[in-house]
């Protein structure tokens, strides 16, 4: 029998998030987000939660827009500065060396050293209580070349995307594929006898 642990924010794994915003003044910011995620094929749309007290929060309600970018391996520390400084006080890709890239398509920036990049419109608001949901619609998804796979498609293990452990406040890594989706599961019995 399992053991109740309580209502917790528990779910693995948890994408280690870079949402990039320009605040009034044009200043642009990057902060990190854990909570969020794909929430809608057509129109594709990435979801971020943000508490009110964030810099960000009013950045994106002001421009409509924010960038998505994947955390990776190589820019870790950078990438949990992100997380523990505020853009209200310093400027975090001055501090952090990292490169501002105006986004082509919507009002907001993204960071050129993390390998993807999602451009969105904001696209719908939620309250949900201590958070904010924000919805973006995805205009476009940018990749480095590197990251990219024969097949024109994004490539995990090139990517090496940084994964949040929400329990014991960790970072982690992608292991290699296991099984292909909508596959592994053809080999169970399909009828009940």
């Amino acid at each position: 029998m399992k053991k109740s642990i309580g209502a917790k924010t528990l779910l693995f794994p948890t994408p280690v998030l870079m949402v990039g915003t320009y605040d009034k003044a044009g200043k642009p910011n990057l902060m990190v987000a854990a909570w969020g995620g794909i929430c809608c094929s057509q129109p594709p749309c990435v979801a971020v939660a943000l508490r009110k007290a964030t810099y960000s929060y009013n950045c994106i309600v002001e421009r409509k827009a924010f960038t998505v970018g994947i955390a990776c391996e190589n820019k870790m520390a950078e990438a949990d500065y992100c997380g523990i400084a505020s853009g209200r006080d310093l400027d975090k890709f001055a501090v952090t060396g990292l490169t501002p890239v105006k986004s082509e398509l919507v009002d907001a920036p993204y960071a050129e050293e993390f390998p993807v990049v999602l451009e969105c419109r904001l696209l719908h608001t939620i309250e949900i209580g201590l958070h904010t949901q924000f919805i973006g619609e995805i205009i476009d998804v940018k990749g480095d070349p590197v990251v990219i796979g024969g097949d024109g498609l994004l490539d995990i293990m090139k990517i090496k995307p940084l994964i949040f452990d929400t329990s014991n406040k960790g970072y982690h890594s992608v292991g290699p594929c296991l099984g292909r989706a909508f596959s592994i599961g053809k080999e169970l019995p399909h009828e009940q006898g």
